[in-house]
């Protein structure tokens, strides 16, 4: 294979009470990633339409971060050609930079005959992920390889897996057009829970897992507390609890932050559900005076994929 065309998806992480540990695949939100052997030396990554100010140098470029490591461990020195197309915003909060690690690094294993595992290349989207956050997390990059809803149990070793999950669980997702950048984000969170709280936390996430595999909506919305980020995150989130009080208002099963923001989604039993929260989304920030891209999803169980 000379050259290959992906999808990888955008991703929700957290999802309430998982902080660094739950992350879902959105259905035709995401990144599309061509890549081609070319005979030039070195990574060459083609300016991204709409985001002029990232970087096209491999050394700098997620993908190319993700893709040096890939091919030093293969200890392959052909030329790669690489052209990214975004459809989310960087700092949105809906797994962008994820996206591009993932896709990347599914990309050049199916054009290297596939000698990674699907953990492997976590691994290496990782990388990616550490680049532009800090921190070497994998709920993003995970979701948006595995596709579906994904648990990171740990990373020593680095252990993630899926679960089921409702096939009508649908999600309305609201983007003010902010940015809020993860590593800013992180440095705002307290380092300590008290005994209370983690009791709660850990409380919601178990319901949470067995809400999902059980397709149980009710347990679902129950679980979605989350005593970690949100309750600090919402303030960098201008209208955050306006609009997660309209949404559970007019039927949303749960509302949350996605990622570090200021991304907000809300879960909906049903497609009709969601179109009717993402209208109301929109309309409220419109009555804001803040720009907004609404989205509305089901779980992406496929993950990245060729087109």
């Amino acid at each position: 294979m000379d050259k290959i065309k992906i999808f990888a998806p955008a991703t929700i992480a957290n999802v309430g009470p998982g902080y660094d540990i739950f992350g879902l695949a959105l259905e035709n939100i995401g990144d599309t990633i061509e890549m081609q052997w070319t005979d030039k030396k070195g990574i060459h990554i083609h300016p991204i339409d709409g985001f002029p100010d990232l970087p096209t140098t491999a050394e700098e470029n997620i993908a190319g971060i993700v893709a040096i490591e890939m091919l030093k461990q293969q200890k392959i020195k052909r030329g790669l050609d690489i052209r990214i197309h975004k459809n989310v915003m960087p700092g949105s909060g809906l797994g962008s930079s994820g996206s591009s690690a993932a896709g990347a690094a599914f990309a050049l294993n199916e054009l290297l005959g596939k000698p990674f595992s699907q953990t492997e290349l976590i691994q290496f989207a990782m990388l990616g992920e550490k680049a532009t956050s800090g921190k070497a997390h994998a709920d993003n990059v995970a979701a948006s390889i595995l596709g579906g809803f994904t648990i990171i149990k740990g990373y020593e070793p680095l252990q993630v897996f899926n679960i089921p999950f409702p096939e009508n669980l649908h999600i309305a997702i609201v983007h003010p057009q902010i940015e809020v950048k993860t590593s800013d984000s992180k440095k705002v969170l307290k380092k300590e829970l008290g005994l209370d709280a983690v009791i709660k936390q850990c409380g919601n996430v178990a319901g949470l897992v067995a809400g999902m595999m059980g397709n149980d909506f009710t347990l679902i919305g129950a679980s979605m507390n989350d005593l970690i980020a949100e309750p600090i995150r919402s303030f960098l989130i201008p209208g955050y609890k306006e609009a997660k009080k309209l949404a559970l208002e007019n039927g949303a099963i749960g509302c949350s932050i996605s990622g570090s923001g200021p991304s907000i989604f809300a879960f909906t039993e049903g497609k009709i559900k969601a179109e009717e929260i993402a209208l109301l989304f929109a309309n409220f920030y419109n009555n804001l005076g803040i720009a907004n891209k609404v989205y509305c999803s089901g779980i992406n169980g496929n993950g990245c994929e060729v087109l």
